[in-house]
């Protein structure tokens, strides 16, 4: 496995230096903004991954506003306590998707917010997750929450602005490239192999996960 630094030249060799790489980076949020992040921009957030996998994220983008304005704000209370009416109206509105195993999850995934409310909050919980265990909060989503597992987790962590590393296509090759994994990482094992790369270019280059994740991915 190369060294951190080896690979950010590749990288910044790709993208026209050093200082063209570093403009196209992005920081993570810090756990006091997580923190502050209310519980509807959670649920909204969770919620878009959900709709964008396996569909066009233009078009779930483009219609955006009606899902805030159809799922109440995301409010969380309201959308955990939906009731078959409310359901069956959103099965028949064409302001967003209407799919209905995806809709429930809103209501699945508020009622989960909720139960965190007693661990301290989403927030505090999802923002403040060490980024050294990051793969041990991408299990319990997957346990705990709707369909967060796979890259809806991951995207839904990016977007909310914690420190994350999603495993695209080039970020997979990368470390497919550094025999951290022989194909996509989808057993526990692999993953614990890809957390234990992550920490390894953390502790080189002192770098969130979101950092080494992008450098990773124009690596190529």
């Amino acid at each position: 496995m190369h060294h951190f630094d080896e690979i950010y030249g590749l990288a910044a060799d790709r993208h026209g230096g050093p200082h063209a790489l570093e403009d196209k980076l992005s920081k993570p949020k810090s756990a006091k903004e997580l923190g502050a992040l209310s519980e509807d921009r959670w649920l909204s957030t969770i919620t878009k991954c959900i709709f964008q996998a396996g569909f066009n994220w233009k078009v779930i983008e483009a219609k955006w506003d009606g899902f805030e304005a159809a799922f109440d704000g995301f409010d969380v209370g309201r959308c955990a306590f939906m009731d078959d009416e409310k359901f069956d109206a959103l099965l028949q509105d064409t302001r967003i998707v209407r799919n209905g195993t995806k809709i429930a999850t809103v209501r699945d995934n508020a009622a989960f917010l909720m139960e965190l409310r007693t661990e301290g909050g989403v927030g505090k919980v999802l923002g403040g997750w060490p980024s050294t265990d990051y793969v041990g909060l991408l299990d319990m989503l997957a346990k705990r929450g709707s369909r967060l597992g796979g890259a809806s987790a991951q995207y839904a962590m990016r977007f909310a602005g914690r420190d994350s590393f999603i495993l695209s296509r080039d970020v997979t090759a990368r470390l497919i490239a550094e025999g951290v994994i022989d194909k996509p990482a989808t057993s526990k094992k692999a993953m614990a192999a890809v957390q234990d790369a992550f920490n390894t270019w953390m502790h080189q280059s002192g770098r969130s996960l979101t950092e080494i994740s992008r450098v990773l991915a124009m690596s190529l």
